[in-house]
């Protein structure tokens, strides 16, 4: 077996005022998986984001990204990891109004380091891959919610990270432009991109090909899903 991208290991969340998000939760997500987190509300499925992301340290217990110990790295250079294995798609799109999708997307790259030219190269191939080839001078406003959602995940993917993480992916979005968006996870996790989402909506968690149900800060479940 490969190494993890992500472990988790007996990992414990506790928030001021003894509020316990996470309770001794050990989890594995490998290369090549498209994984659905599923859970309703509070039941600690963005905590474990949050760790499985590295945007935040257990309490107790450890997590590991790519081998490295996430509580012995200096927040610089956790900064710098997170940055260069991991791209995160929100429920909310977060992008910049009145600038043309091919900027927005090129703009996710802009503290990695990557020369303009090569940004713009990336953001146009990252848009056609999520079927907005032409679509790249389109500005927010000008495109549809399922539209704006698929700028955010090729801005995402055009970092080229190990794992994408989807929060919510489908939250804003109508049936329709909520099954676009998860054809165009599907499409990327067969291009060979790791996905995991999380959701409370059991039909998205459907689509993947595993799924890890939390409840009350506990993962109640580890099986495998309906998607591929």
């Amino acid at each position: 077996m490969t190494t993890p991208i992500v472990c988790l290991e007996n990992v414990v969340k506790t928030y001021p005022g003894g509020v316990c998000a996470l309770r001794g939760v050990n989890l594995e997500i490998h290369r090549g998986e498209l994984l659905a987190v599923v859970g309703p509300s509070g039941s600690g499925k963005s905590t474990l984001l949050h760790m499985m992301g590295a945007l935040d340290r257990p309490t107790s217990g450890r997590v590991l990204l790519a081998g490295h110990d996430v509580a012995a790295l200096p927040d610089r250079r956790l900064s710098g990891l997170r940055a260069s294995l991991i791209g995160f798609v929100f429920q909310r799109f977060h992008l910049a109004a009145g600038v043309p999708a091919l900027d927005n997307v090129a703009d996710g790259m802009l503290y990695a380091g990557v020369p303009l030219r090569e940004r713009r190269e990336r953001a146009a191939a990252a848009l056609e891959r999520v079927g907005l080839g032409g679509r790249v001078t389109h500005r927010p406003h000008e495109l549809s919610g399922g539209e704006q959602q698929r700028v955010a995940v090729a801005r995402a993917v055009a970092r080229r990270p190990l794992v994408l993480y989807a929060d919510e992916p489908t939250g804003n979005l109508d049936s329709v432009a909520g099954a676009e968006v998860l054809d165009v996870l599907r499409d990327l996790h067969a291009d060979g991109t790791t996905i995991v989402i999380i959701t409370h909506e059991q039909e998205v968690a459907a689509a993947a090909g595993r799924q890890v149900r939390v409840h009350d800060g506990h993962i109640v479940a580890d099986v495998p899903g309906g998607g591929p």
